[in-house]
């Protein structure tokens, strides 16, 4: 992994840091460029955009083929986007502990965009689940009959709240960012930040101080591990 950052004037520390705060926070480029040269780091954002358009993806990967097998009821969801000004989908599917198992943009949310979201979850997750919940978009009808017609659908409004909640933090980060430019680099963040973010997210609603503690420290000795600053173990 040492050859990953060959090349660059500032060491791998730095670097997988400014990656870590522009996913976790809400933070724009200049606002990281900020809060590095408090610390008596000068570097530009221009810089830190590169950064993270460059690390971010490649870090994301790396949680992913950490991260625990997936549940076996999957959740599904899609919200409205403005990108360049045009109303688009994002579509997501998380599983019943909240992991998210995919994401994909797309113009509409027929039965045609669901059936291409369903075969994209298929492909990269290699097998149906047990369960799929969805809301009373006529859409995932089609797409269940044509792409997983022997899974059992489930479809209530009231049943999908974990997928619907899943989407605040894009929400917050869209605002932060006043939307996306293109599809292709909305595209590109959100699956590294879909990745990232929730890596930094336990749900300490349900968790002991304590327990809290200890969780975000495996979290960070993770991440520590996967962008390279300590030997994996």
């Amino acid at each position: 992994m040492s050859s990953t950052y060959k090349g660059y004037r500032f060491p791998r520390e730095i670097i997988s840091h400014c990656v870590w705060l522009y996913h976790r926070f809400t933070l724009s480029f200049r606002e990281i460029e900020l809060l590095m040269s408090g610390r008596g780091i000068a570097v530009s954002y221009e810089t830190i955009r590169a950064w993270c358009t460059r690390f971010g993806p490649e870090f994301a990967r790396r949680l992913l083929r950490r991260a625990p097998r997936p549940g076996d009821k999957w959740h599904l969801d899609e919200v409205f986007v403005k990108i360049g000004g045009v109303r688009k989908y994002l579509w997501r599917a998380v599983d019943q502990h909240g992991n998210v198992l995919d994401i994909l943009i797309q113009s509409k949310r027929d039965g045609t965009a669901a059936t291409r979201f369903f075969r994209t979850l298929l492909k990269h997750q290699g097998h149906p689940p047990r369960v799929l919940v969805t809301d009373k978009l006529p859409s995932y009808q089609v797409a269940h009959r044509t792409s997983m017609s022997t899974v059992e659908h489930r479809q209530s409004k009231y049943l999908n709240n974990r997928a619907e909640n899943s989407h605040q933090p894009t929400r917050q980060r869209e605002r932060a960012m006043k939307g996306f430019r293109s599809v292709g680099a909305a595209q590109r963040f959100l699956s590294s930040f879909s990745r990232i973010s929730p890596h930094f997210r336990p749900p300490r609603h349900r968790m002991t101080a304590t327990d809290y503690r200890t969780e975000l420290a495996a979290r960070f000795q993770v991440w520590d591990q996967v962008t390279a600053r300590i030997p994996a173990a």
